[in-house]
């Protein structure tokens, strides 16, 4: 099974993104990392990062044994490079193959985009100000794919066409 990770700052799009891939394949499920860490009020610690990353491994693998299931999208902000190889390694575990593509844009962009979001209650200048802090270190990891101007259809291939999976 296939497993793509979509990683990015906050209000980048890696939920519409991932859902999007999600409807086009398939067989295809989709976890929001945050659904694994919804603690009230908000805890984002090494303690949660780890219980969240254990419950996507642990949803990974009861969509791996269903036989309707082809691929996972998660869709999660992963600003350190431990959660993402943690990840990858209980994944791989699997005996899943796993791609990790993290979204960033201009600051103009990002911005735009949040504005446009009035569904989630993250989106307040002060997470704002966060996110946009936070676009140099996501534009420095590896697999960064600036989306600065592109369509939702247009980023979804490109995500898919770097993730060219060898099976």
């Amino acid at each position: 099974m296939n497993v793509i990770l979509l990683n990015g700052p906050m209000g980048i799009g890696k939920t519409t993104i991932g859902t999007y891939i999600a409807d086009k394949f398939n067989g295809t499920a989709f976890i929001d990392g945050d659904w694994c860490m919804d603690l009230h009020p908000f805890v984002g610690n090494d303690e949660t990062k780890e219980m969240a990353i254990d419950n996507i491994i642990h949803m990974i693998r009861n969509y791996k044994r269903c036989s309707y299931c082809n691929m996972v999208v998660v869709a999660w902000l992963m600003d350190d490079e431990w959660v993402i190889k943690k990840l990858i390694d209980g994944i791989n575990k699997l005996d899943c193959d796993a791609k990790n593509i993290t979204l960033v844009s201009s600051e103009m962009q990002l911005r735009k985009q949040w504005m446009n979001d009035k569904n989630c209650p993250w989106r307040t200048e002060e997470w704002l100000d966060i996110s946009i802090k936070s676009l140099d270190k996501f534009s420095k990891m590896k697999e960064a794919i600036d989306i600065t101007n592109l369509s939702i259809k247009e980023i979804a291939n490109l995500v898919i066409k770097k993730c060219q999976f060898d099976n």
